[in-house]
């Protein structure tokens, strides 16, 4: 039998799939959930594109549960064979952008949270946020409204994870580096050649192994992506040769010991683009992760960063739908796994409250 909420789940499922909401043009899908919030005579408030909610007898001497999700997508992957702005059923499939990677996950949270909404003399308070620009790490997403949700105890993260629980999360530091030569003729074997100098640290990189192997998130990863020289000519030796680093970190560092390790074995200066995605974990004692355990849930490290690594606190990813389905052509969720994130969802919380 479904939950109650499930056909109103769907619903404003359908309605956020048929709105584009690409990272930073989230008004659409912000004005969306603000009426189905109207709809339901929940009392919400909005900052930029971000719609957040507390529970109706919520009492600032409590604690209290953030759930959240996004509510923007990526731009629809070219492989498409299908409008990605039309939600469409099909053998118990709901397809369309951003269906599975977050849509299901945040209209289970939403439906979840109008389960708890009215709900009096809990242990904890119930706070839900809807936020923008999680699909860049945008500055006006998650950290722009967690100031106006009140002390935040601990959280879940809703993002496809088949319903398993991630309790650790990669951090992800891109690294901007420059090599620096002098520029010359290449016939007469003039000048310092920058490329050659980069491709030193290039190779460095690729062959160096951290020494901390996490249990959760195995080894951190270094990777070059991309590369450049100053000039075009084939007949000039470049005098400057920039790359990029793309670094998945463990939990068991920071990124100021990454920097130091850089520091000792780079020839070409480097500077991190930003270090706000830091590497996240919840710890295997928690009461959420604990209350999971004993729903039968299993635990994970996910390589895949969230806004859970801009949260303060403690929190849990965990939602319907499957990783390996985001930011795919003809992206879909099963509407099965709706109503199963839905009622996860309630039986975690139930567990705690």
């Amino acid at each position: 039998m479904k939950n109650p909420l499930y056909d109103s789940a769907v619903l404003l499922l359908k309605q956020l799939i048929a709105t584009p909401s690409f990272s930073k043009e989230e008004q659409g899908t912000a004005e969306i959930i603000a009426a189905f919030f109207d709809q339901h005579q929940v009392v919400y408030s909005r900052i930029g594109n971000n719609v957040y909610a507390k529970s109706k007898y919520y009492d600032i001497n409590k604690p209290s549960i953030l759930l959240n999700s996004h509510h923007d997508t990526v731009l629809p992957n070219k492989g498409y064979t299908m409008d990605p702005f039309t939600p469409f059923e099909k053998e118990g499939k709901l397809f369309g952008l951003g269906s599975n990677d977050a849509g299901g996950c945040l209209v289970s949270l939403i439906a979840t949270f109008l389960h708890f909404y009215n709900q009096e003399n809990t242990k904890y308070n119930i706070v839900f946020a809807a936020s923008a620009e999680e699909e860049i790490s945008g500055v006006n997403g998650i950290e722009l409204v967690l100031p106006n949700l009140g002390n935040i105890d601990f959280g879940i993260v809703g993002e496809p994870t088949l319903l398993e629980m991630a309790v650790a999360e990669r951090g992800l530091m891109v690294i901007d580096c420059v090599a620096q030569g002098s520029a010359g003729h290449a016939a007469r074997d003039e000048g310092e050649n920058a490329l050659y100098k980069a491709l030193e640290d290039v190779n460095w990189i690729r062959n160096f192994k951290f020494e901390k192997v996490s249990a959760l998130l195995g080894e951190c990863r270094l990777t070059v992506t991309v590369i450049e020289t100053d000039n075009k000519q084939h007949n000039v030796v470049p005098g400057q040769c920039k790359f990029v680093i793309d670094a998945r970190i463990n939990e068991l560092y920071n990124f100021d010991e990454i920097l130091e390790v850089f520091k000792l074995h780079l020839k070409s200066s480097f500077k991190p683009r930003s270090t706000r995605m830091k590497s996240t974990s919840i710890a295997l004692d928690h009461p959420l992760v604990k209350a999971g355990i004993q729903l039968g849930k299993g635990y994970y490290g996910s390589p895949t960063t969230s806004d859970k690594a801009l949260m303060p606190f403690p929190t849990l990813k965990m939602g319907p739908g499957d990783s390996a389905r985001s930011h795919t052509a003809d992206e879909f969720i099963y509407l099965k796994e709706i109503e199963e994130g839905i009622l996860a969802y309630i039986q975690l919380i139930d567990q705690i409250l």
